[in-house]
């Protein structure tokens, strides 16, 4: 197969030799699919680190097909797109053996990241997010943001002078206030655990959609940051960031100071996740700095 070279680099990188073998798999997991359901799958979409594709069915519907590595990160996004149930894309079937998911077609399917107006984004994503208020379920394998904590703090035990351009100090900084967030968190819901412009679509007239939920447990102000760390300007990324801070407070009625203290340590774990030898994702990098710095600004208490 000739698959989409950032695709296969990304596999590699986040899942070492498993995704290697799972990249080799994927000509006899496509086939399968299209064997199980009897559809007829097309070239897929820009891929990150799953492979998903548009399909046609015997009776001439559209679906879309999602192939994933079938361990924990799958498993958890299944079982969040069953608890979102009607709020976001439709689950139409699976296959948790074999990590595949069949979802539905959203027309006309463009993303927010479309949406030239960064204002009119934001208050669209914040619509979105309104609709996805779901509380924790009795009993869930969806992780909590503690699991973020660890992620952290493993990366801070293996490169305690830093990683990429992170400093050890930074490190240890955002390790310790994502400690104080989770033990201050005031309301435990069910998150998308992946929410930016790439995962909302156009589902109709003036209507959007979800996707792609990774599935997390913690509270809304946390779900927020990864969006505002996409569609970035080249000039004025400051001013827009604060916009954007502003509007999620003001139409979601939520505590800006979380907003950002999340926005800094979440900001951390996010490069770090991207470094790869010298490479890592530099709009995410220089997010540190814009959190701090709005951080300072509005409550002085962040310089140490």
């Amino acid at each position: 197969m000739n698959l989409q070279k950032q695709f296969v680099q990304s596999v590699r990188l986040y899942f070492k030799e498993r995704g290697e073998e799972w990249l080799q798999s994927l000509p006899n997991l496509i086939q399968y699919c299209e064997e199980k359901w009897s559809i007829q799958m097309r070239e897929p979409f820009s891929l990150s680190v799953n492979y998903v594709a548009p399909a046609t069915m015997l009776d001439g519907k559209e679906v879309v097909v999602k192939i994933c590595i079938p361990e924990n990160g799958f498993l958890d996004e299944l079982e969040a797109l069953q608890l979102f149930q009607k709020k976001m894309v439709k689950l139409i079937d699976y296959d948790k053996e074999n990590g595949i998911i069949i979802l539905e077609t959203l027309s006309p399917g463009y993303t927010l990241a479309e949406i030239a107006d960064d204002e009119e984004a934001c208050q669209i994503a914040a619509n979105v997010i309104k609709e996805l208020v779901v509380p924790v379920p009795i009993k869930t394998r969806i992780p909590t943001l503690k699991a973020r904590e660890e992620e952290l703090k493993k990366i801070v035990e293996k490169h305690s002078n830093g990683i990429g351009p992170i400093s050890g100090h930074t490190l240890q900084k955002a390790l310790k206030m994502f400690t104080y967030m989770n033990q201050t968190i005031r309301q435990q819901l069910l998150l998308h655990g992946d929410f930016h412009h790439y995962n909302v679509l156009a589902s109709g007239e003036g209507e959007w959609k979800a996707i792609d939920p990774k599935g997390l447990i913690g509270e809304i102000e946390y779900d927020l940051i990864q969006y505002m760390l996409n569609k970035l300007p080249e000039k004025r990324v400051y001013e827009v960031t604060e916009r954007r801070v502003e509007i999620f407070t003001n139409e979601l009625n939520l505590d800006k100071e979380r907003i950002l203290l999340w926005g800094y340590c979440h900001t951390v774990l996010a490069t770090a996740w991207t470094v790869d030898g010298e490479s890592y994702n530099k709009g995410f990098f220089q997010m540190i700095n814009v959190f701090e710095k709005l951080y300072a600004t509005i409550f002085d208490t962040m310089s140490n």
